[in-house]
């Protein structure tokens, strides 16, 4: 199931996408939230009437870096042996149509095309065996990033945190279990042209590993948002530029870049 958070009339809501061509596609509004036993309301609009949100609204994001070897090299960087994890505010977040505000202290803004795992549950310490029972489903993200920024700071907070450095969406697809999520194909176009081309078989470090890592250290809630890493073909956003995120299954996510202000 695509379950999309969405905005109509003033009202915001979650409902179910249903359809296959794009131009017909329609959301069963959902009553009450996903995250618990819900039920399908019957009432469909057309989601080309309505504004689509951030699928989630997480308390936090975790990012983990360098963690596809081809990206970690193109950037002159050692891949880690242990997945490295870095945050990204609940204020980064913006959905599908939203604009990357290009930040004013930056001159080098960079894409990065990301596998986003949504959390279903509260949780902590994690087994492996039981990942799969925490995790809500699978979105689009791009990990939006000050790569002058990074480079000349010690922390990533704010080349990797600023307003609007993590798009995330176009919904959640609660379809498919960990065995597929780990062999999807991930890119990202700016302007039409391709610049990133992966796919998620090829992470060093897996979706089980990640989140039996963060969990170890804090507690998972409902909504929160783990970023899996980027493969290779980073580069640079202008504004102007339209940039998608396509991951097999599950849908593309698109933002304009903008000046700020």
């Amino acid at each position: 199931m695509r379950i999309a958070r969405f905005s109509i009339d003033g009202n915001v809501a979650f409902g179910a996408v249903e359809g296959d061509q794009p131009d017909e596609l329609v959301l069963d509004i959902i009553k009450g939230i996903p995250f618990a036993d819900f039920e399908l309301s019957g009432t469909k609009v057309p989601l080309s009437k309505v504004r689509l949100l951030p699928p989630v609204l997480p308390s936090k994001v975790v990012a983990f870096g360098r963690n596809y070897a081809e990206h970690a090299r193109e950037l002159g960087n050692e891949v880690p042996d242990a997945p490295f994890a870095f945050f990204k505010p609940s204020t980064s977040v913006i959905g599908p149509g939203d604009a990357i505000q290009y930040p004013p202290f930056s001159e080098e803004l960079h894409h990065e095309a990301e596998l986003a795992v949504v959390i279903g549950r509260m949780c902590r310490e994690v087994p492996r065996d039981r990942v799969q029972d925490v995790i809500f489903g699978f979105t689009c993200a791009n990990d939006v990033t000050a790569r002058d920024v990074q480079r000349r700071e010690k922390q990533w907070a704010r080349a990797k945190g600023f307003d609007s450095s993590c798009p995330l969406g176009p919904w959640v697809e609660t379809g498919l279990d960990l065995a597929t999520a780990a062999d999807l194909t991930v890119q990202l176009t700016v302007n039409g042209e391709q610049r990133q081309l992966g796919r998620t078989s090829e992470m060093t470090h897996s979706i089980e590993d990640l989140i039996v890592n963060v969990s170890e250290a804090m507690t998972l809630l409902p909504g929160d948002v783990i970023l899996t890493g980027t493969p290779a073909g980073v580069g640079p956003l202008h504004v102007g530029d339209e940039v998608a995120v396509t991951i097999e299954g599950i849908g593309t996510l698109t933002n304009k870049v903008v000046k700020r202000g």
